[in-house]
């Protein structure tokens, strides 16, 4: 697995830098910066107290964790979040409370997402007056199937 160097600035000393849980994973884990309860169906913007730097051609891309979806219905609206490049403000993610019930804590310090570095291609777009064909054509949501 190759790596590629990211500068990192603690906003809040006493915060865990990004880590890795396994080796091999591709998320590593941040934490909350705050103490914060999600009502059913709320969402609130929830501080990491961390500031990247990535190089130019990388992204930060940030995803929910499976066990608080699973767990307590704890997701993020926009998925995968987008860090770009240049950006250098604290991340911040957008968790949402899907459970219909019941409200969820979370601590400062506990782990809220994960960061997924990635290389970014830019595309020249190329105006044309048709597209090629493929195997699927125009087909849209669900034109593939997916019961039998």
């Amino acid at each position: 697995m190759s790596q590629v160097e990211v500068l990192i600035t603690r906003l809040d000393p006493e915060l865990a830098l990004p880590r890795y849980a396994k080796p091999g994973d591709a998320g590593a884990d941040i934490v909350s910066r705050i103490d914060i309860t999600l009502a059913p169906g709320e969402r609130a913007l929830v501080p990491t107290g961390i500031a990247i730097a990535l190089p130019d051609g990388y992204v930060a891309l940030v995803h929910p964790r499976s066990g608080l979806a699973i767990k307590h219905g704890v997701t993020m609206v926009n998925s995968p979040g987008t860090v770009d490049a240049a950006y250098r403000g604290e991340l911040q993610i957008i968790l949402i409370n899907h459970d219909p019930k019941e409200a969820v804590s979370f601590k400062r310090g506990d782990r809220i997402a994960q960061l997924v570095i990635q290389k970014v291609e830019h595309a020249e777009f190329i105006e044309v007056s048709e597209l090629p064909g493929s195997g699927r054509g125009a087909g849209g949501f669900g034109s593939t199937g997916g019961k039998s």
